[in-house]
């Protein structure tokens, strides 16, 4: 018998796919196992092998009696071990999923306990893909798909903590889509996992180029909004308007130019005005001149035409 499950135990000594461990010592025990993969199911404890059969939907898969291996409906992929009470099976597929039931009996057959075990299979995640993009006002939308796997769940993280409402625009961190607010930048974590695998992909992010920009034209237009950093023509300097960048410190973004270039215009209409005005008054006070010596030469022919009359 030993000489059996030691060529046994050479035959299962290469582990096919994912691994994993279940207790299913308690009463109702739920168990995962991956698909193609290898399960270790902590069967029984040690003391109880005396006689036990394990079944499923009422048909033995396992019978022990005796020290002694009965019956084995999976025996040319599976490994009982008697002196830890654990069964080891290879290769899991879909059917092999489903709930399990364990009667353990006495030495003369007496049952003395029966336990359930509800076992699922999944599909492990095999690959993460990370897709960003920018969107019209600077946030960054970002997608994380997972190739294969059976139920995967989602988390993020950025520069090693959990993203914030501080820097989630929209979406739940627990979703494979989510819209990170303008300024968000670092080291960005995409983690899937289900209950047989766990697969994460890391890419480092910048924003978008966008800046926020807050001033007041000279025709009294409000402008606060965030644009693109390199197509600004508005508020080119910074304004002391302070903007929370996510995650670090306040940005100070300013902006004197638009108030300078008001200023110059101003300035511009008033020498223009001033200018209008010096100019009709010379050509006023040229046209009064003109007129008076006009009228002066008139008087003075007169008098010379009466002279000339006498004579």
């Amino acid at each position: 018998m030993e000489a059996v499950v030691g060529l046994i135990s050479v035959l299962l000594a290469v582990s096919h796919g994912v691994e994993t461990y279940c207790d299913g010592r308690q009463n109702g025990a739920q168990c995962y196992g991956a698909l193609g993969g290898t399960v270790v199911l902590q069967l029984i404890n040690p003391s109880e092998i005396s006689r036990f059969q394990w079944t499923k939907n009422n048909a033995v898969i396992i019978y022990w009696r005796n020290n002694s291996l009965i019956e084995n409906q999976i025996q040319d992929r599976s490994l009982f071990t008697p002196s830890d009470g654990t069964l080891r099976i290879n290769n899991l597929s879909r059917n092999d999923g489903g709930e399990y039931k364990l009667e353990i009996y006495d030495s003369n057959g007496q049952p003395l306990s029966s336990r359930y075990l509800q076992f699922s299979i999944q599909a492990p995640v095999s690959s993460v893909l990370l897709v960003s993009e920018c969107l019209s006002q600077g946030e960054m939308r970002v997608s994380c798909s997972s190739e294969g796997g059976d139920s995967p769940q989602y988390s993020w993280t950025l520069d090693g903590h959990t993203l914030t409402d501080a820097e989630l625009l929209s979406g739940n961190k627990e979703t494979n889509n989510i819209t990170l607010k303008q300024h968000v930048s670092g080291n960005l974590v995409c983690s899937v996992r289900n209950h047989v695998s766990h697969v994460s992909k890391e890419e480092t992010i910048s924003d978008c180029g966008f800046i926020f920009i807050n001033c007041i034209l000279c025709d009294g237009t409000h402008i606060s909004q965030w644009v693109f950093a390199a197509n600004n023509t508005l508020c080119v300097e910074p304004t002391t308007t302070t903007v929370p960048t996510v995650g670090k410190e306040t940005e100070t973004i300013v902006s004197h130019h638009s108030l300078l270039i008001c200023g110059l215009r101003a300035a511009v209409v008033v020498l223009l005005l001033i200018g209008i005005f010096v100019y009709f008054a010379w050509k006023t006070k040229s046209k009064t001149a003109g007129g008076s010596a006009v009228q002066e030469n008139s008087v003075l022919m007169v008098e010379m035409r009466s002279s000339a009359t006498e004579l």
